[in-house]
Formats: C-alpha cells, sequence, structure tokens
C-alpha cells in the first residue's frame, strides 16, 4: 500500500512539474478586439482599420475592429474599461473621450488615468473648419461677419456633444464673440454628410475626417485650428493668423487597454505598434489623411494624457459646459 502511494506521489509530482514547465501560448493565441469609439468612416474609424489591418498583415495577429459609437465616444471607452484586461481587448482612444468627455459628462464611469492603461500613441491631427464648396462662405471672416448680422442662425456640425472638435467650435464662438448653433451627430461621417448636403452651414472636423472630401473638391477648408499650419494643407491659414492670438486646438489618437493588463502584454503591443508607425508606407498612409505620427513610449503617452487631462479640466470650467 505504501508503495502505491508513494508511486501515485512521484507520478503526480512529475505531472505538475512537467506541467509548470510548459509555457504559455505565445501572444496573442486569439483575435484580439480593437473597439473603435465612433461610426464606420470617420478619422478615428479610418485611423484604427488601418493599425488593426497592418497588424494583422506585417505582425500576422488577427486585429478585429469593433464599433461601438455613441455619446461623443464614452460608450466605446466604457466599454473598455470594463473589459477583462487579458490584452485580447484594447480601444482607439483620443483627447475627445479620455480628456475632454470627462469634465463635460456629470455621471461618466470612468477615470482614463486610472481605469485605463496607454499602451501606443498612434496619431496627432489638427482640427479644421470645413464648409461646402458651394457655400456662400468663402473665408473664416465672411462666417464671423454673417454671424454679427444674425446671430444663432449659423449651424456647425461636430461628431457629437463633448469631443474636442465640439469644444473647438465653442472655444472659437468666445473667441470671436459670435453665436452660432451646435449641431452634435453621432460621429463625424453623418456630421459631413450633412454639410455636403447643405443641411449645416460648416462642420468642425478632424483632418481625417474631412481629407478625403477636401480632395475630392467637395469641402472648402476655411481654417486649421492648431498652432501650425497642416503639412497637408500647407495653404489653409491657422485661426491664429487670422487675428486670434493663441488659439490652439488639436487631437490626438492612441491605443489603451483595461489598466491590469499584464505588463509584458503592454509592452508587447506598444513594440508591434511602433514598429507600424516607422514603416515609410504606414506614415504616408497617415499622412494622406491630415494626420502625423509621433513616437512615443508608454511613459511619455501616460504623461501626455495626464497632462491633457489636467489641462481640459480649466478649459471646460471656463466654458462652462456641461452634458447630462
Amino acid at each position: 500500500m505504501l508503495r502505491k502511494i508513494l508511486s501515485f506521489t512521484m507520478v503526480a509530482l512529475a505531472m505538475t512539474a512537467a506541467q509548470a514547465q510548459t509555457p504559455a501560448p505565445a501572444y496573442p493565441a486569439k483575435p484580439v478586439r480593437m473597439i473603435v469609439p465612433f461610426p464606420p468612416g470617420g478619422g478615428t474609424d479610418i485611423l484604427s482599420r488601418l493599425v488593426a489591418s497592418k497588424l494583422t498583415e506585417v505582425s500576422k495577429w488577427n486585429v478585429v475592429p469593433d464599433n461601438r459609437a455613441g455619446a461623443g465616444g464614452t460608450i466605446g471607452i466604457s466599454e473598455a474599461v470594463r473589459a477583462a484586461p487579458t490584452g485580447y481587448e484594447m480601444v482607439m482612444g483620443q483627447k475627445d473621450n479620455m480628456v475632454v468627455a470627462p469634465w463635460l459628462y456629470k455621471n461618466l464611469s470612468y477615470d482614463p488615468t486610472k481605469d485605463l492603461v496607454a499602451v501606443a500613441h498612434v496619431a496627432y491631427t489638427p482640427v479644421v473648419i470645413v464648409t461646402n464648396t458651394n457655400s456662400r462662405f468663402k473665408s473664416l471672416g465672411d462666417v464671423v461677419a454673417a454671424a454679427r448680422a444674425t446671430p444663432d442662425t449659423i449651424t456647425y456640425g461636430s461628431p457629437g456633444n463633448g469631443t474636442t472638435i465640439h469644444l473647438a467650435g465653442e472655444i472659437f464662438k468666445t473667441a470671436a464673440n459670435i453665436k452660432m448653433r451646435h449641431v452634435p451627430y453621432k460621429g463625424s461621417n453623418p456630421a459631413l454628410m450633412d454639410v455636403l448636403a447643405g443641411n449645416v452651414d460648416l462642420m468642425v472636423s478632424s483632418l481625417p475626417s474631412a481629407m478625403a472630401q477636401i480632395k475630392a473638391g467637395k469641402l472648402r477648408p476655411l481654417a486649421v485650428t492648431s498652432a501650425r499650419r497642416s503639412t497637408s494643407l500647407p495653404d489653409v491659414p491657422t485661426v491664429a493668423e487670422l487675428g486670434y492670438k493663441d488659439f490652439d486646438v488639436s487631437t490626438w489618437y492612441g491605443l489603451f487597454m483595461p489598466a491590469a493588463t499584464p505588463k509584458d502584454i503592454v509592452a508587447t503591443v506598444h513594440a508591434e505598434v511602433n514598429k507600424l508607425l516607422a514603416m515609410p508606407e504606414v506614415k504616408a498612409a497617415i499622412h494622406a489623411q491630415g494626420a502625423e505620427t509621433q513616437n512615443m513610449t508608454t511613459e511619455q503617452f501616460s504623461s501626455l494624457l495626464k497632462t491633457d487631462y489636467q489641462k481640459w479640466r480649466g478649459i471646460v470650467q471656463a466654458s462652462g459646459a456641461t452634458i447630462e
């Protein structure tokens, strides 16, 4: 009996040791979901699908974009916060829903600086003010003159309440001392369609969202809101150049994962994404959308998130804007 017990114990120990020596499957061992917090066709969707397709093509991963739109991108971010921290859920966040929305929405369920980990900065882009090429507005000065002559009659669309782009419009209204009516949409593409149809007068948009229609000659860019001119639209003036000193509103895009995601997985994803961003064809594809790549470490990206988070607290509070 004793010999049997000892024999059984030795077999059990051998099996345990063998299991302990079996390496974990290489990451990723299954498809990775990339949550896209805006509808198809907008800037966030375009950049997300570019990164996902390149990770699938070059790194041989299976990255699946999944649009979860609504509430200025906060629905998709909230879903990422609730996801299991296994490395198989990530989200393409941007300044809109990561640093502006938390100060606008009274009952937002997440703190981006605590509930998510910054994985990889993908792109930076100015915001552009556009109108239909058949519009009566040939310049930003025309818009300001018309708004002063007939307050609250000019409409401007945005991808939704609580986005950086929405706030860019509000900040410009304050700087120019004019009144225009804001029309929020559930993403950039529906707003752009209404500008093209003439249903709204203007749109404040990220460049990746508007670039295709600008290149097609269907949208007229009036100004960019960044501190310097866009390399993609070098002939379009900045708002600051047009007399509104120090006007500077831009946005960025980057990948995030739930805060408890293992550090080695975060490092792996960061390295693979940065490898792609260094490729000339990826840089060119992002630049063609009006954006620019910015290679950052995870620490630098995390620092940018925290700095912008506090900066926009003051901007939102000064604007007095809130969303239920």
